[in-house]
């Protein structure tokens, strides 16, 4: 049974922090504020993923009130998400994803992000899907106030 689940996130940006995409470092001026990196592209996947396997979303499974899961490499927050697909006897199929963002430019380091969550995900390259637009300068997005993303993952599992 091929199922499908929906995943989105957006965090603020913060002065004194590391940009973290798709588990890549971007060079800018700000990161983005949150309890683990905030990498909102791991995070929108992994809902994706749980979301398609009917389990609860990222802030269950690692609440910011953990302090295990404070400054997290949220590429370890996509590998759990894969390892609970395994578990049930599963596989992903593919991930595809939007990145929105007025500032940096992210397609420079597209690549970069698909090898990283390709090795976490267990799928070629190909499969993953990764891409970039902006809010046309509308509404907080618009205003460089922070970076939203959005993913889906396809997955099959046991009947």
């Amino acid at each position: 049974m091929t199922l499908v689940g929906l995943g989105y996130d957006v965090h603020r940006f913060a002065e004194g922090r590391k940009l973290i995409l798709g588990g890549v470092e971007i060079p800018y001026a700000l990161g983005l504020d949150g309890h683990s990196d905030a990498d909102v592209l791991c995070h929108a996947i992994a809902d994706a993923i749980l979301g398609a396997i009917g389990e609860a979303d990222i802030g269950h499974h690692f609440p910011n009130t953990d302090p295990a899961c404070e400054g997290m490499d949220s590429l370890e927050i996509v590998r759990r998400a894969v390892q609970l697909v395994q578990q049930q006897g599963g596989r992903i199929l593919n991930i595809d994803s939007t990145l929105v963002a007025e500032a940096p430019k992210i397609a420079p380091h597209l690549t970069a992000m698909k090898a990283n969550l390709a090795r976490v995900l267990t799928l070629p390259e190909k499969r993953i899907g990764i891409k970039a637009t902006t809010n046309e300068r509308m509404g907080f997005l618009g205003r460089k106030e922070g970076v939203a993303a959005m993913a889906v993952a396809s997955v099959e599992m046991p009947e």
